[in-house]
């Protein structure tokens, strides 16, 4: 049985979760407050959620990067494929992961900590993930520190006054190109969710459920995204068939306005931060939609270029030229060039 640890309130975790129950693999998920695992190996990075594998040796090792876990699991459990059989939808699918996961967890992150509800919610239900059983004493103790090293924290995903515009504008053009791809398909890849779904999953289940601002935003600009978020806690009851996943030959207006959004405001962001990365500066100054952007270099994030750059060159010549002629327009087109 899978093993692996995290926390309600994190994206990536409920990412995890509503992919281990679509895929129907049998886990024991460990809420991190569950003291008996406290002895098992630490990752590299302390992050959640962590999955534990047994090596060779019958050793636990723990891992906590989603993406090449979800792709670790593709390999080792057989049937339910969250992975597109068409190689280049395969790739759009890599690349609107790669979007959820560092684009719009920045607007999770925003909304959650930049205004004053939204951060008294969190602060004040947030540290009962650790013990509900936690005297009042102590939590209140938590919540002041909680609370403040979240706000600190604002930085890191790039969220400021300066790019509180961008962000925002960013998170309402997503739900109405999201909520009009609802209205024909019941997932980002079709009729059967991909890699990206989870990935837009785990963000949502914060934005759209959770966090009063983007949680009245969501109900007001797209109540079907809202329903969405719930249908996808358990789609295990979904019998997927091959012909489900969308076709690339007559690719839906709706897709290419996602990749329209993307390509305004994710692939500048991203191509910044690499340049900054690469030549060793450790903030980021660009703009995007003609207002100014800055933040901490991410050195993270400069490796998932150069990852969706080895997707891409890993395509045959007839995948790339199927790809290439999707994304030309879109923006997109110049994260994948060198």
């Amino acid at each position: 049985m899978l093993l692996f640890k995290g926390v309600p309130a994190s994206p990536y975790t409920r990412k995890m979760l509503s992919l281990l129950r679509y895929r129907r693999i049998a886990y024991r998920f460990i809420q991190h407050s569950h003291g008996q695992y406290k002895d098992f190996p630490l990752p590299k990075v302390d992050l959640i959620p962590v999955f534990y594998f047994e090596n060779e040796q019958g050793e636990l090792e723990a891992e906590v990067d989603s993406t090449f876990i979800l792709r670790r699991l593709e390999a080792e459990y057989a049937g339910r494929s969250v992975i597109p059989s068409s190689p280049a939808l395969r790739f759009l699918d890599y690349l609107i992961e790669d979007y959820a996961d560092e684009w719009m967890t920045k607007a999770m992150f925003h909304y959650r900590w930049h205004f004053a509800a939204d951060a008294k919610k969190a602060s004040d239900i947030l540290p009962y993930s650790g013990d509900t059983t936690a005297s009042d004493e102590a939590i209140a103790a938590k919540t002041a520190a909680f609370k403040e090293r979240q706000i600190g924290r604002l930085y890191v995903v790039g969220s400021n006054e300066t790019t509180a515009p961008v962000i925002e504008s960013s998170y309402q053009r997503f739900l109405s190109c999201f909520n009009d791809h609802l209205k024909a398909y019941g997932y980002v890849m079709g009729d059967r969710p991909g890699a990206s779904d989870f990935a837009l999953y785990g963000q949502l289940t914060q934005l759209a459920q959770f966090d009063p601002t983007s949680t009245a935003l969501t109900l007001e600009v797209a109540p079907r995204v809202y329903a969405w978020v719930s249908h996808m806690d358990d789609v295990s009851g979904l019998e997927p068939q091959t012909e489900d996943w969308l076709s690339l030959e007559a690719a839906p207006d709706t897709l290419l306005a996602l990749l329209e959004e993307m390509g305004r405001t994710y692939v500048p962001v991203m191509l910044a931060n690499h340049a900054a990365a690469l030549a060793g500066e450790s903030a980021v100054q660009t703009t995007v939609e003609g207002q100014a952007w800055e933040q901490t270099t991410f050195k993270y994030q400069a490796y998932c270029v150069k990852w969706i750059r080895q997707e891409y060159q890993a395509l045959d010549e007839a995948n790339k030229s199927l790809v290439d002629g999707l994304l030309v327009g879109t923006g997109c087109e110049r994260l994948l060039q060198e």
